[in-house]
């Protein structure tokens, strides 16, 4: 792990200078009338860019359109007006808030899956098992499995594709915090390792302020960019509960609209 102080920031920024970044312009983005419930615009004149191998937190109240938003940029919905360029090569892991695993593979046909059936990547899952603490549970069907380990799955086999955008929706949702937290840093571990860019939908401030560098406030839907907030924690700080509580603080105080909403 890197050494505490201000060299994640620094190394950050220097990443930052290396490939393309992810761009997005959102318009407009309206969901049709459907029976009695009226068309609803969703996302207006939103403008987003993540650094490349930057982490960037989307937050805001429940409904605002954070998944709506993630969806756009993963291009799985392109009725919108607007533009979203990504990261050149365009390798995209998606982690849904469900594990989405399908019940009748086993961990490893899971991960096998979204690779070639070559030996390549009979290899490239050997060692994603391994890295990720599922060698034991390979030959196990997902509906044996706590929430916490099918979590972990649905990580290893978004980072299986080598992705180089990495998309996460609420991926630690539902869990108790204890096992929530193993996966955070699950996750912070696996990205030194295996940098990537990362948009990640939280409605919990201070997961945010653990993982992302940048965390980006939305409004109330339509989704609209009130601010980008830099979070200057240092990788042990990261892993520290009173200077993620500190910096939570000092955010609360500011005069940001978006962070009037319980953290």
């Amino acid at each position: 792990m890197p050494a505490a102080g201000a060299a994640e920031p620094a190394a950050r920024a220097e990443q930052a200078g290396t490939g393309a970044p992810l761009r997005v312009t959102i318009r407009k983005k309206r969901f049709p009338a459907v029976g009695d419930a009226p068309a609803k615009l969703v996302v207006q004149d939103l403008t987003l860019e993540v650094r490349p191998q930057g982490f960037m937190a989307l937050f805001g109240p429940s409904g605002c359109g954070k998944t709506t938003l993630l969806n756009l940029i993963a291009g799985l919905d392109r009725d919108f007006e607007g533009e979203v360029a990504w990261p050149d090569p365009a390798r995209i892991g998606y982690v849904f808030q469900e594990p989405r695993l399908l019940p009748w593979l086993t961990v490893e046909d899971n991960l096998q899956l979204v690779l070639p059936d070559d030996p390549a990547s009979a290899v490239r899952i050997e060692a994603w098992l391994a890295e990720m603490g599922l060698a034991d549970v390979r030959a196990v069907y997902p509906t044996r499995l706590s929430l916490g380990m099918a979590r972990r799955v649905a990580l290893a086999r978004a980072f299986v594709i080598r992705p180089s955008l990495l998309l996460m929706d609420e991926p630690f949702v539902s869990l108790d915090e204890a096992t929530a937290e193993r996966l955070r840093r699950l996750l912070l571990d696996t990205l030194r390792a295996h940098p990537a860019t990362v948009v990640f939908v939280t409605h919990n401030l201070r997961e945010a302020i653990m993982l992302a560098d940048r965390i980006a406030l939305l409004t109330p839907a339509p989704a609209r960019l009130q601010a980008i907030v830099e979070v200057p924690l240092a990788p042990a700080e990261r892993s520290d509960p009173l200077a993620i509580e500190r910096f939570r603080a000092e955010l609360l105080g500011r005069d940001l609209p978006g962070l009037r909403l319980p953290g």
